[in-house]
């Protein structure tokens, strides 16, 4: 039995296209980003800021406990090196609690002033559309700035270090995606795994190569460029892989960071100085954030 999930849009937030907006049948599908309107959006704090990273977090309505953590750690470094940090949250709409989460996220946003909100249902299966949202927001209202980074909210992200990388003189400035790469990663066919893809949302047996979604970098040039060829094939719900799938229609890979060790996953004991020469870690908990950030700010050195 197919247990395949679909794609929607919140009942009580249908979009509503005029007739100059609306799609040709070939780019309306699920994944195309300008399908879908922003409720909660910030379009001039690029504009005001002129930054030279834009950190872009999903992140779950309900999970403010994770946008704190990030506030108080590396989110809130704005000026790295010289160079102008923005770290922004991405929301879609909670599925259920839905009048008493929107309330709390429109409080918090009047707040902080950090929130994105698209209105899809926010829910793992919609990580791809997530994700082209991101893009599309990128490529609409932030297109000056130098880099992007897609990064989930339950990272640690070294941000001094991934700001010494990108100014690294090889570096390059366009077409560029760098992370975590995966290569040859065959396509999950049983459909009782969270990443089952069916053959024909994607054809292929294997993924090209694309960067773990945890966390990648790109020259801010390609959220453009992912929006307009994302129109000309099908979604499908590994956003990563969706990812490299976009780089693969354009003629790109991603690119192997000066570094790879920099990009880690899991760790099972916190150790300062390992910390001090990462650029991204996944944590369990948002306590865990706050905790070892603390202890990689306190004075002396680290290792």
């Amino acid at each position: 039995m197919n247990n395949q999930p679909s794609y929607r849009i919140h009942p009580k937030s249908k979009l509503q296209l005029n007739d100059t907006h609306k799609p040709s049948a070939f780019q309306y599908h699920t994944a195309y980003p300008r399908n879908y309107r922003f409720i909660i959006n910030h379009k001039d704090t690029c504009t005001t800021m002129n930054p030279f990273l834009v950190l872009m977090v999903p992140v779950a309505p309900h999970n403010m406990a994770a946008r704190d953590a990030i506030r108080k750690t590396w989110g809130r470094e704005k000026v790295i090196q010289g160079e102008k940090v923005l770290t922004l949250f991405v929301l879609g709409l909670p599925s259920k609690n839905i009048d008493e989460l929107q309330e709390k996220v429109r409080q918090e946003n009047l707040l902080y002033d950090d929130l994105i909100q698209s209105n899809f249902i926010d829910s793992y299966f919609n990580l791809t559309i997530k994700t082209m949202v991101i893009m599309d927001w990128l490529a609409t209202h932030c297109h000056t700035a130098a880099y992007g980074m897609k990064i989930d909210s339950d990272m640690f992200l070294n941000i001094d270090n991934l700001i010494i990388m990108l100014h690294k003189p090889d570096i390059p400035k366009v077409n560029y995606l760098t992370g975590s790469i995966v290569w040859n990663r065959p396509v999950v066919r049983a459909n009782n795994s969270k990443w089952y893809v069916p053959k024909e949302m994607y054809p292929e047996d294997t993924y090209p190569p694309y960067t773990v979604g945890m966390g990648y970098i790109f020259s801010n040039d390609l959220p453009e460029k992912y929006v307009e060829i994302s129109k000309t094939f099908k979604p499908f719900y590994v956003e990563d892989a969706y990812i490299g799938m976009c780089m693969k229609q354009l003629g790109l890979e991603p690119t192997s960071p000066p570094d790879p060790w920099q990009f880690q996953t899991f760790n099972i004991k916190y150790n300062r100085c390992e910390y001090s020469k990462i650029i991204t870690y996944i944590l369990e908990t948002s306590e865990e954030l706050k905790r070892y950030w603390r202890d990689l700010k306190t004075p002396g050195s680290p290792c």
